[in-house]
């Protein structure tokens, strides 16, 4: 669960409001990798163009796909089109966008996801305060057919979105989402971005965004969550099915898994998650539960339902990973990605 829960850190008034009279420059990173995509990678790019403030660059990287590369550099005119030169995969590609940037910020947006109006306004509004590294903001499912009847609000980090429960004001978290997100470039570049060895890379995925939101927030500062910073995320019917519902559950619990092996405090993997057991699924059950009494529909059956059913394949796939990490022993980590410094970046220009 890439989670936007609450967190044991300072309340928000310890963050002062930011002075956007005069707006940080900031670039857009975009990230894709299909021909299939294309449609949706021209409207990402446009709702970043239609952005007040504007950045000043929208870079789109394309991951190891020349043939991509070149139809969209011919398409889309005024936006640097370049290749992934890391390892293949999303971890990669948005690191490579990283570092082609020119500004000490940077935003990162999928190539199926769209900017809403504000959408930038509200990343530097949480970013610029004092002591920010980072910030993530609020992403809404665009199902393709409609939600699913049986399909819970509290789950809907299976396809990408925020869930139900998530922080309604600016609030710090421990870890935003990689398809809703602007860094401090200079932060990013000394922890070395994300791991290119860890993180999605074709249907396989990993939480290489909350391992690089809790590794820069090792480094110093905090993250925080800025609701008004709102991208929707198009959800294709194929993911609107019981199998795909539990089949990603159970990869997250794995993902989870890997992540508390991966970093120097396993706690910290786990630690919002225990809140969202603890409190958001409760409660969501409880409502589920309550409606189906009041409105007798089976509807609200069905959401407790696949509730409950979507935290056992969670925990199962954690478990199944735990138990195959001890088998297999001590590995070593995925190396983070080399980004040059800002310092750099001026030396060089």
């Amino acid at each position: 669960m890439r989670s936007s829960s609450r967190m044991a850190t300072p309340s928000p008034r310890h963050f002062p409001e930011a002075d956007l009279t005069t707006p940080l420059p900031v670039s857009v990173v975009i990230a894709c990798h299909t021909e299939k995509r294309e449609k949706q990678i021209r409207r990402a790019v446009a709702s970043v163009l239609s952005q007040d403030p504007a950045p000043v660059e929208v870079v789109l990287v394309v991951d190891h796909n020349e043939s991509l590369r070149a139809r969209l550099h011919d398409l889309l005119p005024g936006v640097a089109v370049v290749p992934n030169r890391f390892a293949r995969g999303a971890s990669g590609a948005r690191n490579t966008g990283a570092a082609a940037a020119t500004t000490g910020l940077v935003a990162f947006l999928d190539d199926d996801a769209a900017a809403e109006p504000g959408w930038l306004a509200g990343l530097l509004d949480a970013v610029e305060r004092p002591g920010v590294v980072g910030a993530g903001g609020f992403v809404a499912a665009e199902w393709s057919s409609g939600a699913p009847g049986w399909f819970p609000g509290e789950f809907n980090w299976v396809v990408g979105a925020s869930y139900d429960g998530s922080p309604t004001t600016l609030t710090p978290v421990r870890n935003g989402w990689a398809e809703n997100m602007i860094v401090r470039r200079d932060a990013f570049a000394a922890v070395g971005g994300f791991r290119t060895g860890f993180g999605k890379l074709g249907a396989h995925s990993r939480p290489e965004d909350t391992d690089l939101c809790i590794r820069l927030q090792e480094s110093g500062g905090s993250w925080l969550f800025q609701p008004a910073a709102v991208v929707l995320h198009a959800v294709p019917a194929e993911r609107s099915t019981v199998p795909f519902f539990l089949r990603r559950c159970w990869h997250e619990g794995r993902g989870k898994a890997d992540l508390e092996r991966l970093l120097g405090d396993p706690a910290a993997a786990r630690a919002e998650e225990r809140g969202y057991v603890r409190v958001v699924l409760p409660r969501g059950l409880a409502r589920h539960l309550a409606r189906a009494a009041r409105t007798g529909r089976p509807v609200h059956l069905a959401r407790a339902g696949m509730l409950v059913a979507g935290l056992v394949a969670t925990l199962a796939g954690y478990g199944w990973q735990r138990a195959c990490d001890l088998r297999r022993g001590p590995v070593a980590p995925p190396e983070a990605a080399r980004i040059p410094s800002d310092d750099e970046l001026a030396a060089a220009s």
